[in-house]
């Protein structure tokens, strides 16, 4: 080693860096330190210590947020070990952007936080760090880390350098693990607020969960897609004034002279026969009600009812080019037959 490595055996430092201050056994062996020294490291008085089975903070103070996480991840992540006599244990795996981390992604509220999710507690506080496993690793949950295993680990995205589950993935393991239904409520509705996901990329990993049924998420999930919809569309009136498009009629039902209605939209031109409605529907829920929005708007459409139906989604990420394609709407308006007449009622 060099008089600049921060990991002598002999002369330990910290650094700014929590990779260099929190290490695993294997890691520690590449720069030549033996178990031996490492345990001697951490015995009583010592300057470093072994928060999980071999994983190695190099200091005396309690770990930072930072350093638990990255403990969790180096505990998870290391290499299985053969099961069979005499043959060595799997070479460390560097899969990741991270050395030692493997396949581990951390998860649940841990995730959530990192993400920026303040119902959450800090890392340094949380008294569990879940952590997604492929469900064939023998690993067990020790200490402040909760092992979720899996057979399909979602793809990581990189926060701070770690390896981190989708908000929509992080929310159902979190949820998963609550009992409170205020508590789930909260982090349902704060994914929403925060533009941190849409609602029915989080009710396909509820539903993937099988977490629908409970009645903590039951109670829950209508005020979340109230809250979705009260969302999208005050980025509807949004898109609307930022790009001067005319001023519609919100939230109305349309129907025949006489006749039954044809289905509520979101916004009406009446002089171009445009309608906007947004698409909030929640995967796996309310099919025959869904599939009853669809025979509407095809009734519209053969009544010669432009339907333009938008998504939260678009409206959020790519609000102007929305906009475009209502107002191609209502210039095409002038090219087809005149619409049927139809009564306008409020929604």
């Amino acid at each position: 080693m060099t008089q600049n490595t921060p990991l002598s055996p002999c002369h330990p430092r910290t650094t700014g860096d929590v990779r260099q201050r929190v290490l695993s056994a294997a890691q520690l062996r590449k720069w030549g330190v033996s178990a031996a020294e490492a345990a001697a490291h951490c015995a009583a008085g010592g300057p470093w210590q072994q928060p999980l089975p071999g994983v190695y903070v190099l200091h005396p103070e309690p770990p930072t947020g930072e350093e638990r996480l990255v403990s969790a991840l180096l505990y998870a992540g290391r290499p299985p070990a053969s099961g069979r006599r005499g043959v060595p244990a799997q070479p460390e795996r560097e899969t990741g952007p991270e050395p030692g981390y493997g396949e581990a992604v951390l998860t649940g509220l841990a995730a959530l936080a990192l993400h920026g999710f303040s119902a959450v507690p800090p890392p340094a506080s949380a008294a569990s760090i879940d952590v997604l496993v492929p469900r064939i690793r023998r690993l067990r949950s020790v200490g402040f880390v909760c092992l979720v295993r899996s057979s399909a680990t979602p793809r990581a995205e990189q926060v701070g350098g770690l390896p981190v589950a989708p908000v929509e993935r992080a929310l159902a393991d979190a949820v998963a693990g609550l009992q409170d239904p205020l508590a789930v409520r909260g982090l349902l509705i704060e994914a929403v607020r925060g533009g941190h996901c849409e609602p029915a990329a989080v009710v396909r990993e509820l539903s993937r969960a099988k977490l629908l049924d409970r009645p903590q998420v039951v109670q829950a999930v209508d005020s979340f897609l109230a809250e979705g919809r009260a969302v999208a569309e005050s980025r509807l009136y949004e898109m609307v004034r930022a790009y001067d498009l005319p001023e519609p009629l919100w939230n109305v039902e349309l129907r025949l002279p006489g006749g039954p209605c044809l289905g509520g939209v979101d916004a009406y031109w009446p002089e171009q026969a445009v309608a906007v409605a947004l698409d909030t529907r929640a995967p796996g829920r309310d099919g025959v009600r869904w599939s009853g929005y669809a025979a509407e708007r095809e009734h519209l459409e053969r009544l010669g009812v432009t339907v333009v139906r938008l998504s939260p989604k678009r409206l959020r990420d790519a609000s102007e080019q929305q906009a475009v394609v209502v107002r191609t709407a209502l210039m095409a308006a002038a090219d087809r037959e005149p619409a049927a007449y139809v009564m306008i009622t409020p929604r």
